[in-house]
């Protein structure tokens, strides 16, 4: 749960980061097909401290990381802090930091379709599409706003096709690619607007 995972110089590794306030299947759904669709040796679910983006703090993330690691339970993918620890508050610095701190690692950064339709309001977005491999996968009623985002339009040349997606880590940057998926309908805003997570 804490301390740095282990990895290998050559390993592909999936980053799925978020609050996970709560986690829930949904997210457990999205990260074991990542694994097989982006051709991942493993992924590793970044609790974030906080999110930048919303107003309100979430739940510690003591509570978080724990409930997080009792929901996914698979042998190739690791729940951590490690934006804590690294005292990152950007997804651009915690990706030059992880950079730094396995080189030869191929990181891959997972995003739902959700997150590409905004992700020209992130910081330093231009340096995370430029440097990082992406994956994206479709959630429910976001395709559309996804496929027309700023992001997608500005790198439609870098674009990946899903039948070639297993090969995202393995390519030169800039590279992304989108994949549908059945999905789960659960999201975390939900869960806590129904009084489900203390």
């Amino acid at each position: 749960m804490y301390g740095f995972p282990v990895a290998k110089s050559g390993q592909v590794i999936g980053l799925l980061g978020g609050s996970f306030d709560p986690p829930h299947e949904g997210h457990v759904h999205i990260t074991k097909a990542a694994l097989k669709r982006f051709g991942l040796d493993h992924v590793w679910w970044l609790v974030s401290p906080g999110n930048p983006l919303k107003k309100n703090g979430p739940a510690p993330l003591n509570e978080r990381i724990q409930a997080a690691s009792a929901m996914m339970q698979h042998p190739r993918v690791r729940v951590t802090g490690i934006e804590a620890q690294l005292g990152t508050r950007y997804t651009a610095q915690t990706l030059q930091a992880l950079q730094r701190r396995y080189p030869g690692v191929r990181f891959v950064w997972l995003m739902g379709a959700d997150n590409l339709a905004q992700f020209h309001h992130w910081q330093d977005w231009r340096w995370i599409i430029d440097n990082v491999p992406i994956g994206v996968i479709a959630r429910p009623g976001d395709r559309i706003a996804a496929r027309l985002s700023k992001a997608a339009r500005m790198y439609a040349q870098s674009k990946v096709p899903s039948t070639a997606s297993h090969m995202i880590g393995r390519l030169p940057t800039p590279a992304w690619s989108f994949v549908n998926l059945p999905m789960s309908n659960q999201s975390s805003t939900a869960i806590r607007a129904r009084g489900e997570w203390k």
